[in-house]
């Protein structure tokens, strides 16, 4: 048997999920995630499921990792000591940034820290033209001097971005190669290699963030493949953020394609069991400890943006400018809000229950988990209302403290509030799911699709808990529940593809190219790809190249991306991504110009490695479900008796009519009032309203 696994670290559990090839056949294991060394987290979850399937190291083909340590390093300004090497005069480009606001009416809003402070910005003259030619010759003789700065500064890494370099690379080249012969060790970002793009300030951002996380990053995964080599496992790879998994070397060539990679991997999950499932138009929806994240899966495709920024400390991401640092490579297009189990609920000044940003994470942890935390959370919440077990979690591994819970919900929200501890985790239960809906909102309705055309795909340790309460706020017909929901993020990893995305600006009108231009560029991108999917060991009959192109109208400052045919690139080729734009252009403002010159600014490549996605299959059982009853309270009938499910022995074809809870070793999955759940021939549990 060949065995695929995949390890994600999550705010407060790291979760490891396994899977058989041929078979289908789902393995789980979760241990506490260690913020104080990750990798520690990952190894120990590693080593308990090799022993808890009795699985030799060597059965296992395929090992891939999703990585916080690219965002914790951003979020807590905790990033290697690194300089930035500009054109004479444009020293202060990542101060000036742009004037995007959070906020737009709060005047004493901060900026984002700047990643390198002003004394480590170092000029050289040189100048290149907009249009790629040398204004100004690189000034060779300078280069010595800034070395010895260099080494003076004792930076862990360099960015260069100089002015127009996606035109022409050859003085950062230049600087690269006498940076890197002369400070060996140091790694040397150059934007030309990361990011040969138009707009200067995204580019030079991007450079940045390479560079004050790539030590790090390269400490990590350096230190994980060696523990992960001498246990007999497979070489590993990372979840990039556009929802493809990288070897090593490639992540660290490009460290900024490792954010979020723990949120691609449950979305390319969730379109994986889509296809498997024949549903091609899918919410996916994950709640965790700290998080809740959404994304939208339309007609099989999941979407991917360049618009992000990193390092925001705000509740609501990607669509709040100006709050973190610009990142100019693809990611997956999600929404996320600080809303998870975790989340904490108090009372502000004014009197008002609130929950979240802050979360209780994996240490303290909630109240009920008795290792130290003493502020109530959502998971405590959903506690006192019945939906979780009053003793235990994890299969009995974690033990509870329902006491405590009550008490503190009591103390801290109830009486202050003159409502009962029920009332009270009512009330945060009914806050939390708003702030979620809204999240869902972004990703569908914000975004021109009716919710109703979709089912929800709930995963995450606590997205069942609150997947029907959605549904019913944005009348989503139906909500899947998929085998192991509480590591379906890390299963994701087992079937994602091996991918790499290239770029390079060419901003000319359309109608002024011709067919050889194009082919050119994406050819000198595809040898790239080719060359990376090579060293991946990928076959060629595996390797595929997908090909877009970022469009606008002439006097436009902004573009969208549409997909380029296959095959040879010829005249109807040109015209085909012209009538692509003027479509995406209709369906995203509601409108389009076909008499408008159309211009093409940036010719994109995605080298894709096709390594085959299982079918997901989770083991059904007898039918003997039900293990027990507890009180639990709804919203439409007040707290009723509820039975209560075993998902490990639920049959299938087995229909379960709500209220009722089912619990599972990674999760537990509430049914209210009105909805009915059945378990479908691969173990999925789907669920819709009775009146349906």
């Amino acid at each position: 048997m060949t065995w695929r696994i995949g390890v994600d670290i999550g705010g407060t559990f790291t979760d490891v999920a396994l899977i058989e090839e041929t078979s289908g056949r789902i393995g789980i294991a979760k241990t506490p995630t260690t913020p104080d060394d990750f990798g520690r987290g990952v190894l120990n979850g590693l080593n308990e499921a090799l022993a808890k399937y009795s699985l030799p190291a060597q059965d296992v083909i395929l090992l891939s990792h999703a990585t916080t340590v690219v965002t914790n390093a951003l979020l807590e300004n905790k990033g290697a000591q690194i300089a930035l090497v500009t054109t004479r005069g444009f020293r202060d480009v990542l101060e000036l940034r742009r004037s995007a606001r959070a906020d737009l009416y709060d005047l004493f809003q901060d900026p984002p820290a700047v990643l390198v402070p002003r004394h480590r910005r170092l000029e050289v003259t040189e100048r290149v033209g907009a249009d790629g030619s040398v204004v100004i010759p690189l000034a060779d003789g300078e280069l010595p001097d800034l070395i010895t700065q260099l080494q003076e500064l004792q930076v862990e890494a360099v960015a260069v971005s100089l002015l127009f370099s996606f035109q022409n690379g050859a003085h950062e080249k230049a600087i690269g190669a006498a940076l890197r012969a002369a400070l060996p060790g140091i790694p040397i970002f150059l934007s030309c290699e990361v990011l040969p793009e138009i707009r200067e300030f995204e580019r030079t951002s991007t450079t940045a963030v390479c560079a004050y996380v790539g030590p790090i990053l390269e400490s990590y995964l350096t230190r994980l493949s060696e523990a992960a080599r001498s246990l007999g496992l497979p070489d590993l790879h990372v979840m990039g953020s556009a929802g493809g998994v990288l070897d090593v070397p490639a992540a660290l060539a490009m460290p900024a394609a490792a954010v979020e990679s723990g949120p691609a991997a449950g979305v390319i999950a969730a379109q994986m069991i889509g296809r498997q499932m024949g549903q091609p138009n899918l919410l996916s929806f994950d709640m965790g400890g700290t998080t809740a994240k959404a994304s939208l899966i339309d007609n099989g495709r999941v979407e991917t943006t360049a618009e992000y920024e990193v390092g925001s400390s705000a509740s609501q991401s990607r669509w709040l400018h100006g709050t973190g640092h610009p990142i100019r490579v693809p990611v997956i297009d999600l929404a996320e809000v600080s809303a998870g189990g975790g989340s904490i609920a108090w009372i502000d000044p004014a009197g008002a229950l609130r929950v979240g940003p802050e979360s209780a994470g994996a240490a303290p942890g909630p109240v009920c988990y008795g290792q130290g935390g003493e502020r109530p959370t959502v998971t405590d919440a959903n506690l006192l209302l019945g939906y979780l077990d009053a003793t235990s979690l994890l299969g009995g591994e974690l033990p509870i403290d329902y006491a405590k819970a009550e008490a503190a919900l009591t103390e801290q929200i109830a009486e202050p509030l003159g409502q009962t501890a029920e009332q009270a985790a009512a009330g945060v239960i009914a806050i939390v799911n708003n702030a979620m809906a809204e999240t869902l909102r972004m990703v569908s309705v914000e975004r021109g699709h009716d919710p109703r055309d979709f089912s929800l795909v709930a995963f995450g340790g606590a997205g069942p808990l609150h997947a029907c309460a959605l549904a019913d706020e944005l009348d989503v017909p139906e909500v899947i529940v998929p085998p192991i929901p509480g590591a379906f993020s890390a299963l994701g990893l087992v079937g994602a593809d091996i991918r790499r995305d290239y770029a390079r600006t060419i901003y000319a009108p359309l109608a002024h190219l011709t067919p050889d231009q194009l082919s050119a560029i994406w050819d000198e991108m595809a040898a790239e790809g080719r060359k990376m999917l090579d060293a991946a060991n990928v076959s060629q009959a595996r390797q595929e190249l997908l090909r877009q192109a970022d469009l606008r109208y002439g006097r436009q400052a902004y573009e969208l991306t549409v997909d380029a045919p296959e095959g040879a690139v010829t005249a109807a080729t040109l015209q085909t991504i012209a009538n692509g734009f003027h479509a995406a252009h209709e369906r995203t403002y509601g409108h389009k110009n076909e008499n408008e010159p159309v211009h093409i600014v940036t010719l994109r490549l995605s080298a894709v490695g096709r390594l085959g996605q299982p079918r997901f299959a989770e083991a059904t059982g007898d039918g003997s479900s039900l293990k027990a009853e507890r009180p639990a309270w709804f919203a439409a009938t007040g707290r009723v008796t509820t039975p209560v499910h075993d998902r490990a022995r639920l049959a299938e074809g087995q229909q379960l009519a709500g209220p009722a809870i089912v619990e599972s070793l990674d999760s537990t999955l509430v049914i209210p009032p009105g909805w009915q759940a059945r378990v479908d021939d691969a173990g999925f549990l789907r669920l819709r309203r009775v009146a349906e």
